[in-house]
Parts: C-alpha cells; structure tokens; sequence
C-alpha cells in the first residue's frame, strides 16, 4: 500500500511545482467563477481527462500516427473555448445546457465547469513525467490494475492540491460580492484567455525554465529513489553497497544471477548462459556504444578482462541499445571490433535481460561469484578500484594489490549541465519556438536563454528520438562543462562555434555514434555552443563530461 501513498504525495508535490504554474491562473480563475459546485467539477474533469491521456490517449494517438502535440493543440482549443463562455454569457449557457443534462442536475454550470478541467487535464498530463518517469513510466512489472491505482493515487494527491487552491479562489471573491458579477465573470475569462494564449505561444516552457526546481527535495522525501518505491518499480535497491576492504563472505547476497535472455546474437562468442558460466566469477555489464558513460568505462573493463580472463574471470557486455540506429547487429559488431572489445558481447534488443536483471541505467556491472549469485551492483561510473578489489576477492586472490591501474575520467565537476535528448520523446530544457513534430518545419533562436538550454534554428524535422538538419539548420545549447558530447547519423558535417566564434568543423560519416564536439583543459561555464549542420546529418544527443 505504501507505493500509492508515495504516488500521492508525489501528486501532491507536482501540483505545487513549477511545472503547474501556467495552469495555476486557470484553476484560480475558473474555481472563483459560478456555482459553488463548479471548483469540484473543474478538478473531477482535470482528473478524468489526465488520467485517459495518461494511460490510453497518448498510446492511441502514437498508434493512429497522429502528431504528437494533437492533445495539446486539442486543450488549447478547450481552454479557448472555456475563456469564451465567461466573457460570452449566451455561449456559456449554450455549452453548458447539453453538459449539464449529461450531469442529470439542473442548473449551475457544472457543464462548464468539467469542460474547463477537462482541457487542463490534457494541458497538465506532461506534468507527470516529472515523477511518473519513476512512479508510472517504469512500472512494467505491475499489473494493469495496480498501475491504475498508482496513476490514480498521483492523480488525486494533485487534483486535491489544486482543488484547495480553487475553493480558497472561490473563498476570496466571496468577499468582493459589491463588485458587478457580470464584470467579474469578464474578467476571470480574460484571465484564462491569456494564460491559455502564454500556452498556446509556449510561455509555460519558458516560465518553468527560469524558476529554481525547489520541489526536488520534497519529490527525493516523497520516496520516489527509495528501496520500497524502486522495488516496487521492478528495480533493485542498492543500499546495500560493498565498502572497500571488506571480506568476500561479508558481501550482499542480491541471489541467483538470472539467465541472458531473448539474446538476438553473440559477438566474440558462442551463446552462453549462466549455468555454463559457474565456476567463473562473472562481470556482466549493461552498455550500449554511443553511451558516453558506458565508454568512459570501457578501459577499465577491458583492462580487467586483460588481467584476470586466466584466473576465472569472464566479462560479458550486454549490449541493450538507447537509440533506434543500436538496434542493427552490424552496427553493434562495427562498433565492438572499432573499440577493440574482446569478450563476449551479448545483443538485447528487446531489453530482455535488460528487465531480467531488474535494470535501470547504462553502465551498470553485476559481479557474480563461482556458485552463480549477484554480490555486487555497481550502477554508473566511478569507484572502479573498488570494484577491482570485488573482482580479486571473488577470484581468491588479495584484495590489497591492484594490477589493472587504469586513470578514472568519471566527471566531479560541481556545475555541469544534464544529459540533453533532441527528439521530442524527451525533449527537456527547450527555450525554442513551438515544435511541429515529424514534419520539416522552420525554426527560430529565442532573444535569450536560460542557462543549460537548447533551441533549433533554421529547417529542422523533429522526430521521437532524433532531430534532422534541413537548409540552414543550426543548434544552440548554453552549457557548463569541460567536454561536450554528441551522438550524430548520416554524411556531412558539423561547424562547431563557441560564444560566436568558429572553433572547428567535424566530418561526420560512417557509423551513427557518439561525437567529441569540445573538449577543455578545464570546465567551462555558461558559454554559448552553436551548431551548423549539413542538410541530411541527424543529431541524437547532447552528453558532457
């Protein structure tokens, strides 16, 4: 039961965060006006309509092939239209007379009231990625009806959060009753009409951006990185993590390595499993190779396999792809043999193992003894002379002797900006103009950004997972790092500027991968990266390091 109660007060926090901002006016607005039924009817449609979209709505546009901002657009128009029955007295008793039969009460605008809630249900849906991500989005593992009550435990702890915020709203106007009710209503519409147009010009997008995300502490205490809400998501806990210089026999027990499964090819190797493996201490590692993560790991890796292979030792990387173009064997063999990977390299396409072993991030090593149990769980990078002291403790050699020295180039820079996806799937930290997805479409460069933030200029197609350069295309990111990273696809190339000065120009052919664009003696903060690209060159993502 625990895990609605996360999912409630993580609701809870949402609506108090600055992703609701721009819904906020509305809620305000639409709650002081009408009945006193009306605050409830706007939240019973909010919570209606978030929960379709959430659950069904989104999946069915994908499958019709619709664009993927149709709901929005659809809000948008709703919320319009809601505005309009507030300043427009006869529109509003013609919309709400056939909703209000639909309600078998008579009078009120309760009619009007859901059709408001139900279009900022649509408009606050993407709200939830900011927690369902880990609550919803990775609950593979629940049944169908559990993964309803969580939705819906999220869905009640927000929709209550805004339905006080309404009630206190139509609590204050209580006390304005000498002012003309018919100039009041007026002026609420006007209210959300304009909120509704910040909407509609991406207002929100920009707003979000320049307020501190001061929820993040209460969403870390609403349990959502827990052990019980990660178990619960079909993941592991780590809490239990192996401190250097402890005893093999005194490290956690995670049980029974599972079997590679759904395995769609071996490279360097005849299929294996675990059974044929015992006896061998064994690295399994969760990569894919335009992860700059996964390859600032790689050294140790291979210099590991180099040192203990004859003592017992067996690396297998897992190789579960991120990106579309990982998906293709040969792709995944080039890239293995380019990087002078020698162990046995296993393909999941289809996340098989991936979700077998409960996994949830690249790079991430399971070090499994003779007898065929996890003993530890190394999840991202760093700490590698940590897991060398595991892997010699296992193998029954001294733990104090480290021979596979290897430079550890995992980031400890304080400032750097976050991991930046270009395709609209997961798409964050945009400061550009509206984006038409799936279709070439031009674009413009905002007068400003704020720190960590992308926008496109010129032609662009912007698909779930990639962008695509047109005539003039460009990229801008302001960022803070020491390197920056990209993941490109197709033939052309890349003319690199920092701060409005051309640095480089980077040729860009063969195997989609991961590009080094800049690369600093030292960090570097807040400077403005922009890109020029060749019509045809797709670009995946930004990493930094």
């Amino acid at each position: 039961m625990l895990i609605y109660g996360i999912a409630l007060l993580a609701g809870i926090v949402t609506a108090i965060s600055p992703c609701a901002y721009p819904v906020l006016p509305i809620v305000f607005a639409g709650g002081a006006s009408g009945s006193p039924r009306r605050p409830f009817a706007i939240i019973a449609g909010l919570v209606t309509t978030f929960l379709v979209s959430l659950l069904a709505l989104t999946w069915i546009v994908d499958q019709l092939g619709l664009p993927k901002d149709l709901l929005r657009n659809i809000s948008i128009g709703l919320l319009f239209l809601a505005a309009a029955t507030l300043i427009i007295p006869q529109l509003g008793r013609a919309v709400e007379r056939p909703l209000a039969r639909l309600s078998r009460r008579r009078g009120g605008d309760l009619g009007g009231g859901f059709l408001l809630g139900a279009a900022l249900g649509l408009v606050f849906a993407p709200c939830a990625g900011l927690v369902l991500t880990a609550v919803v989005g990775e609950t593979a593992s629940l049944s169908g009806f559990r993964r309803f009550g969580v939705a819906l435990a999220y869905a009640i702890g927000a929709g209550g959060t805004l339905l006080l915020i309404a009630i206190l709203a139509r609590t204050g106007i209580q006390r304005l009753r000498a002012v003309n009710v018919n100039r009041l209503r007026i002026a609420l519409g006007v209210v959300i009409g304009l909120s509704t147009l910040g909407i509609a010009l991406n207002l929100d997008t920009t707003l979000q951006t320049h307020f501190p995300d001061y929820t993040s502490a209460l969403q870390r205490a609403s349990g959502e990185k827990s052990c019980y809400a990660r178990k619960h998501l079909g993941q592991r806990c780590l809490a239990s993590q192996h401190s250097s210089g402890s005893a093999a026999s005194s490290l956690p027990d995670y049980g029974a390595a599972p079997n590679f499964t759904g395995i769609s090819d071996w490279i360097n190797s005849k299929p294996l499993t675990t059974q044929k493996l015992r006896g061998k201490v064994v690295l399994v590692d969760f990569w894919t190779y335009s992860c700059i993560n996964c390859l600032r790991t790689l050294p140790h890796l291979k210099a590991w396999d180099a040192a203990y292979r004859k003592a017992g030792l067996e690396i297998v990387g897992v190789h579960t792809p991120e990106f579309t173009f990982e998906h293709v064997p040969s792709n995944v063999r080039k890239a293995v043999k380019d990087l002078g990977v020698r162990y046995p390299v296993a393909i999941d396409n289809e996340a098989a193992t991936w979700k077998a072993y409960r996994n949830s991030a690249w790079p991430t090593e399971y070090l499994i003894d003779r007898q065929g149990h996890i003993r530890e769980i190394a999840e991202g990078e760093g700490n590698y002379d940590g897991t060398e002291m595991t892997i010699r403790e296992l193998l029954g050699e001294s733990s104090n002797m480290l021979v596979a020295a290897v430079p550890d180039k995992t980031p400890s820079h304080l400032r750097m900006t976050p991991e930046s996806y270009l395709g609209w799937l997961r798409l964050d930290r945009y400061a550009g103009a509206h984006i038409d997805p799936g279709k070439f479409a031009t674009y413009h460069f905002p007068l400003s950004m704020p720190p960590d933030s992308l926008a496109y200029a010129g032609r662009w197609r912007v698909d779930p997972e990639r962008i695509i350069a047109g005539p003039g295309a460009k990229l801008r990111l302001l960022f803070s790092a020491q390197d920056v990273y990209i993941v490109l696809a197709g033939h052309g190339q890349l003319a690199v500027s920092v701060d409005g000065r051309l640095v480089k120009t980077i040729p860009v052919s063969g195997l989609s991968r991961l590009y080094t664009v800049l690369s600093y003696p030292k960090e570097r903060e807040n400077h403005l990266l922009e890109l020029h690209f060749t019509p045809g060159v797709s670009a995946y993502s930004f990493t930094f390091g």
